[in-house]
Formats: C-alpha cells, sequence, structure tokens
C-alpha cells in the first residue's frame, strides 16, 4: 500500500459501503491508513471494499452499525478499537434519511418555492 500522509492512521468512515463513502475509504487506504468500513445493510458490498483495500496491501475491516442507534455507534467504535487499537479519523458519511415518493409525501413534509 501506498506510503502516504495517513500513513499509521486508523480512520472509520460511516456509510462506506459504496458512493461517496467508499471512494473515501479506497482513497484514505491508498494514503496508507487503515480503514474501518462502516454499513448498515449491505454486508457484500463493505466486504468488497475491505477485499478490494486489502489486495492492494492495506488493511481494512468491515462492522455493521446503524449510526442512528447508539448502541450500535458504541459497538462501531469498540469493534474499531478492538482491531486496530486506536481512532485518529472519523468520517461521518452516512446518511439517516425518509425514502417516500413525493406523490405521496404529506404536504407538511415539503417546502413551497415561488419566484
Amino acid at each position: 500500500m501506498n506510503k502516504g500522509k495517513l500513513n499509521g492512521k486508523v480512520a472509520v468512515v460511516t456509510g462506506a459501503s459504496k458512493g461517496i463513502g467508499a471512494a473515501i475509504a479506497n482513497e484514505f487506504a491508498n494514503e496508507g491508513a487503515t480503514v474501518v468500513i462502516n454499513y448498515a445493510s449491505a454486508k457484500e458490498d463493505a466486504d468488497r471494499i475491505v477485499d478490494e483495500i486489502t489486495k492492494r496491501g492495506g488493511q481494512a475491516v468491515a462492522v455493521q452499525a446503524n449510526v442512528a442507534k447508539k448502541a450500535d455507534v458504541e459497538r462501531l467504535f469498540s469493534a474499531a478499537k478492538k482491531a486496530f487499537g486506536k481512532i485518529d479519523i472519523l468520517v461521518n458519511n452516512a446518511g439517516v434519511y425518509a425514502s417516500r415518493l413525493l406523490k405521496r409525501s404529506p404536504r407538511s413534509n415539503s417546502t413551497e418555492c415561488s419566484m
């Protein structure tokens, strides 16, 4: 793995199984960081990111936790410290959102704009 500016650092990236979180995790690994890949439900995607990092010589582990739940967050940090001894960096990338069709959303959930 590349010895970069994050060499020796341990990073926890929430929501790192896909999208922006996965890109952040991969870039941190490229810069030498050991990465904790957090996921809520996409275990296969998280395992794929870990595999990509370890095949390039980096260190990574996937940890399931729903960041909307305090007990899960505590378990995430505990697992990270158990695996790597410390946490230097936290990227709070995970988002909690309600997925609804606009058509079915109550009017109180929308914002009106006028020009």
